[in-house]
């Protein structure tokens, strides 16, 4: 029996900025013998449409949705079945079924040999639903799937699943709740990353710190393993300093954090005002920095408070902290997040389904906006996008000692980075999706 993996792009266009697919080197490490697998990345090569294989498998988010589905209509029109997990499918599950044989609701490492069983027996369910409370202890990724393809040079590793905050933007929350939240044995994590082939390994936890004393003791396990090491964080860790002291001495180069706003009312109003619980921004920034950390900030606007003025302040203030990275982001309401369900009762959508729309493009708005028109958004974040990354300014946050020269090492991340980011910027912005 033959297994085909694969990971749809938002579109047909190349992406410079692939990293591994962990999910389906996860699923691969628990196939018995008898059974092949094989894994086509859509974003950087291209998925053969006349695949000899028994079953398709692909994990599908929302900006890949479309796309996701023409592949499966060809697999199914050629007599191939179709098996749909991730965020969107769970979600989303009759959708997913109208292009699926079967979609997975949740995590699927604990029902996925039933899966495969009931398909070797002609037995498919439509659905497939996990209790997302199962141990982590039992993953070991079979990277044999990610030979010969061209990734960004960093080892991705998963250390735990959830976030225990509710921002109303984010469907992560919905996905796991906060009863949810796991963490896998540090030794297996340890063993993981001495296997790797690269030093250089991004935690993919959505947050890291979910647990700090059990975070403690998995960052002090990485001090012996020589490695330089990236991860996604609350912003609570800028008033940590034992715990930025760890980092910085296990090999913890760059996190990225969510800032979002400026404005007090629209962190409150997208349920994380406790981002100032902490100080103000500079200092919580200051203070990573002097952990010699390099930090990529991440903002939201289109929220109720937010009019064209906001802008430049947000601009400059990356700027002014010499962020290695910066994202403006468009605030789009995404299926599973409480903010898609109370702007849809406001009658705000654009889009009903923006994800299908064959008139959204990649960083349009979707919404109707409280005080700025729609184009006014989508133009504010992509001219923020341009701002931050000319060339001019990437040298001028390259010189600075204190975070992207502090060594030749940060500069060299530091440059890659952001010719890979600035790539991307361009080649996504207006980009129809599928």
């Amino acid at each position: 029996m033959k297994i085909s993996f694969i990971r749809p792009h938002i579109s047909s266009t190349p992406a410079a900025d692939a990293m591994e697919p962990l999910v389906f080197a996860m699923l691969s490490s628990y196939l018995p013998g008898t059974i092949t697998a094989e894994l086509y990345d859509d974003r950087i090569e291209t998925v053969p449409l006349n695949l000899e294989t028994d079953l398709v498998v692909m994990t599908v988010e929302t900006y890949t949705a479309k796309r996701a589905y023409r592949f499966a209509d060809t697999f199914r029109s050629k007599g191939i079945p179709v098996i749909m997990g991730g965020y969107h499918p769970t979600f989303l599950p009759d959708e997913a079924l109208e292009h699926a044989d079967a979609v997975v609701v949740g995590d699927s490492e604990d029902i996925w040999l039933s899966i495969i069983a009931d398909f070797e027996k002609g037995q498919l369910k439509k659905i497939y639903r996990s209790t997302n409370t199962h141990s982590l202890s039992d993953i070991a990724p079979d990277r044999s799937l990610f030979i010969g393809k061209k990734y960004t040079p960093i080892s991705l590793v998963q250390f735990g699943r959830g976030c225990q905050y509710a921002c109303d933007f984010c469907s992560i929350y919905s996905f796991y709740g906060n009863k949810n939240l796991r963490q896998r044995p540090i030794k297996d994590v340890v063993r993981e990353i001495e296997s790797l082939d690269s030093k250089l390994v991004f935690i993919v936890d959505d947050n890291l710190f979910i647990d700090r004393k059990t975070t403690m003791n998995f960052i002090e396990a990485l001090i012996p393993l020589n490695i330089k090491w990236s991860c996604q964080a609350s912003i609570d860790i800028g008033a940590d300093s034992e715990m930025l002291e760890l980092m910085q001495k296990s090999g913890c180069f760059n996190t990225l954090i969510g800032f979002e706003s400026l404005n007090p009312k629209n962190l409150a109003q997208m349920h994380k005002k406790w981002n100032l619980k902490y100080g103000g921004y500079n200092d919580v920034v200051k203070r990573i920095h002097d952990n010699g950390i390099l930090i990529y900030a991440t903002f939201i606007f289109g929220y109720d408070e937010d009019t064209p003025d906001s802008f430049e302040p947000t601009l400059e203030f990356a700027l002014e902290n010499k962020f290695l990275l910066a994202n403006f982001n468009p605030l789009t309401p995404m299926p599973g997040a409480t903010l898609y369900n109370r702007i849809r009762k406001e009658k705000r959508l654009i889009f009903d389904k923006w994800w299908l729309d064959q008139n959204f493009k990649y960083g349009d708005a979707t919404f109707i906006p409280k005080n700025m028109t729609p184009d006014e958004l989508t133009e504010g974040c992509f001219s923020l996008r341009k701002k931050f990354n000319t060339y001019s300014n990437i040298i001028k946050r390259a010189t600075n000692k204190r975070t992207s020269s502090q060594s030749l090492y940060h500069l060299g991340m530091y440059s890659l980075a952001n010719l890979v980011s600035r790539k991307e910027i361009y080649n996504k912005q207006s980009i129809a999706l599928g």
